[in-house]
């Protein structure tokens, strides 16, 4: 079909504006051509009656890692894997998330190339998934948080030299890991890694090259070296403080906070299989998290969607768990959706491709029932899914 109208749905623009009513969204060749108002529609066009539902971007998930499967111990189950079988599993996870609504995700580490391989199967059309940023592997010090599948680099110059091999790989987006996390035995959240010089050489490579670049930072030394350093993102945040966040927000550093990576850790705990030392730190740390993203919330920081996916029981596909989280820390619904299109979209680089309904934006849209405005979980409630100009989820009434 060459022009496709959607009708009949109220409209989240994803802005943060409210919602409208009585116009119409014209899709021609994958991307959005007009907002018209309803019932002036041309004459040779398909049209796709909303009635009831609402219509809004398609989520963004700027944290996931589609290497990791969600099992209690993903780490394990990874180690055990071939990396031909690790693909595999990543093309299917893919499919998942795209059919839950979510057109865009950011991989923040894996192995083998795999996600880097993946996304570029996704954009040439082989396997059915939502566009993909990939960051390859992530840097870390020696024996530091995520070594076993990242790249340990100890000193500036090696950093240097970790940044450019990523980069080599085809990496849309660097990650470092800058401080302890939950997920690798022997560290601590609350403990900085790499340097300010390592952390600093590794933004400057990123940033010669066009690359925006992520820190995995948890403690407030770790937070505080990568803002000061000129940092895109940062990565859960669990020991921020009330200065780094001011300055986060003037200078429109990013939070990513991943509320639901220790909710589930800590929910579902050892008897479900997941490693004793995980459990234990994540508890130590959901309630100092929660204060950190309420902190973040209060000086202005810009915050964008992200669940960590792939970390224990926190499967890939749907993002709402996290954005049900947010709206429980103290955000509206509609400024948890901006979180997860508009302002997740600027966070990637991707604010002129995708992220709100506007002309000239790819047709990245989900159709959902209820409102999503007013009650977050309605977006679970999926009537389309619109991913590229493609439509890849329909259960409308009366379709085939």
């Amino acid at each position: 079909m060459d022009r496709l109208i959607l009708t009949g749905a109220t409209l989240i623009y994803g802005t943060g504006a409210e919602p409208v009513k009585e116009r119409a969204v014209v899709i021609e060749r994958g991307r959005i051509s007009a907002v018209i108002p309803e019932g002036r529609h041309p004459a040779d066009a398909t049209v796709v009656n909303l009635d009831g539902l609402t219509l809004l971007p398609g989520l963004i998930n700027c944290h996931v890692h589609l290497c990791l499967g969600g099992e209690a111990d993903p780490i394990r189950t990874l180690s055990e894997d071939s990396p031909a079988t690790t693909a595999i599993k990543t093309v299917l996870r893919a499919r998942q998330t795209v059919e839950a609504g979510v057109t865009t995700v950011r991989d923040l580490g894996g192995r083998d190339g795999v996600a880097i391989a993946l996304r570029d199967a996704v954009r040439a059309g082989l396997v059915r998934g939502p566009r993909i940023l990939a960051a390859a592997r992530g840097i870390c010090m020696t024996g530091g948080h995520g070594w076993r599948f990242g790249r340990e680099a100890d000193g500036p110059d090696d950093v240097r030299k970790a940044v450019r091999e990523q980069l080599k790989a085809g990496a849309d987006v660097i990650k470092i890991l800058a401080t302890g996390g939950v997920m690798t035995p022997g560290v601590e959240p609350a403990s900085a890694q790499l340097t300010p010089e390592e952390i600093r050489a590794a933004i400057e490579e990123a940033k010669k090259a066009g690359r925006r670049i992520a820190a995995h930072a948890q403690a407030t030394d770790g937070i505080a070296a990568c803002v000061d350093a000129g940092i895109t993102s940062i990565e859960h945040g669990i020991f921020l403080t009330e200065p780094i966040a001011q300055k986060m927000a003037k200078e429109g550093i990013a939070l990513v906070a991943t509320l639901v990576a220790p909710e589930q850790i800590v929910n579902h705990g050892v008897a479900a299989g997941i490693p004793e030392f995980a459990v234990r730190k994540s508890e130590a740390v959901r309630g100092r998290h929660l204060e950190s993203f309420q902190m973040a919330m209060r000086a202005g920081v810009p915050i964008a969607a992200g669940t960590d996916a792939g970390t224990p029981l926190n499967p890939h596909g749907s993002i709402v768990p996290e954005l049900a989280l947010m709206v429980k820390a103290g955000m509206s619904p509609l400024e948890v959706i901006r979180s997860a299109t508009s302002i997740a979209a600027r966070v990637l680089g991707l604010e002129d491709e995708t992220g709100r309904i506007a002309p000239g934006l790819a047709a990245d849209l989900i159709a959902v029932g209820g409102n999503p405005g007013g009650r977050i979980e309605a977006l679970d409630d999926l009537r389309l899914v619109v991913a590229n100009g493609a439509i890849v989820v329909s259960r409308l009434a009366g379709a085939a």
